[in-house]
């Protein structure tokens, strides 16, 4: 079966892929809607009549975004709550105080490349906060996601590529600690959320889908130092590594959180406005593992999260 795909491309910007589509009554959730592609994303959605939620660590930086999106897009339904990922008690908190019915998901939050740091509960902050946060908030919301064409886009990254989810030790606690390989097996375990979460969840009405949205220089890379950056931009092939703008970077995410192109599309992994092919040998940008859309793993990682969070 070919991949999907749609009328947009790589170049496509948030505001170009939703146009036309009007989100007036419903309400969205934005993780780390304060800086990089999630203003945009959410900007976006605001801007087509939805009522945003942006979730962020930081609430005075989430007010001003607010105040620019609100400023922007004449939507006043913008609004900013508290969620640390990394801190299970901060996302029981969100999913508590949320009221009413959710019609859109975007996580989007994460933490790349970071030195060893390790939670309180003794996890890996990349995976906890990437994977094992956006699990438990997006578990906690799922009453509240049962509705009528409730989407949830999970946001994972070609560095997927990296590393497969490495079950007999995640956290690091008997291997050698890398930051790109402990970065990547939380991006693949991102697209299993999404595979096992489709396969649980698409008869309540809820469809979970990755998206790869693109190398954008944003603060998610503020572990990664400029010569690191150009390491990985000759091992790219030098010319061939492009940078996207924000409103880019936010295209594929704001796509399957919308778009009438998708509906009924669930547990699948998404480029530049479209379905990514299986990964090619030799290309460490484009495509998809296998290991990251492999149904067993994704129940495995499922079970597994539900013991790590104690349920």
């Amino acid at each position: 079966m070919a991949p999907i795909s749609t009328p947009f491309t790589r170049e496509s910007t948030a505001e170009q892929v939703i146009e036309g589509i009007d989100l007036t009554g419903r309400r969205a959730v934005v993780t780390g809607g304060a800086s990089g592609i999630g203003v945009e994303t959410a900007r976006a959605l605001a801007g087509a009549g939805a009522e945003v939620t942006l979730a962020v660590r930081d609430t005075t930086a989430g007010d001003r975004t607010a105040e620019d999106i609100v400023a922007t897009t004449g939507n006043k339904q913008v609004h900013v709550a508290r969620l640390d990922l990394a801190d299970q008690a901060s996302v029981r908190a969100f999913t508590a105080a949320w009221d009413g019915p959710l019609h859109i998901l975007v996580n989007n939050a994460g933490v790349m490349a970071a030195p060893l740091t390790r939670t309180p509960e003794g996890w890996e902050l990349q995976f906890a906060t990437n994977h094992l946060g956006h699990f438990a908030l997006t578990t906690g919301l799922h009453a509240a996601l049962v509705a009528e064409g409730a989407r949830v886009v999970s946001v994972s990254s070609s560095a997927h590529l990296r590393s497969d989810v490495v079950f007999d030790d995640i956290h690091f606690e008997r291997r050698a600690y890398e930051p790109w390989s402990a970065y990547g097996q939380s991006k693949t375990a991102n697209v299993l959320f999404a595979v096992e979460a489709t396969r649980r969840w698409s008869g309540d009405g809820i469809l979970v889908n990755a998206v790869m949205p693109g190398s954008i220089r944003t603060n998610l890379q503020r572990h990664v130092t400029d010569e690191e950056l150009d390491r990985l931009r000759a091992a790219a092939g030098g010319g061939a590594f492009q940078w996207k703008s924000v409103e880019q970077g936010a295209a594929t995410s704001v796509l399957l959180a919308t778009s009438p192109l998708l509906d009924g599309v669930g547990g699948r992994y998404f480029e530049d406005c479209a379905e990514a092919g299986p990964v090619q040998e030799g290309n460490s940008r484009r495509g998809v593992a296998a290991y990251a859309l492999d149904p067993d793993s994704a129940a495995r990682l499922w079970t597994v999260t539900e013991a790590m969070l104690g349920r």
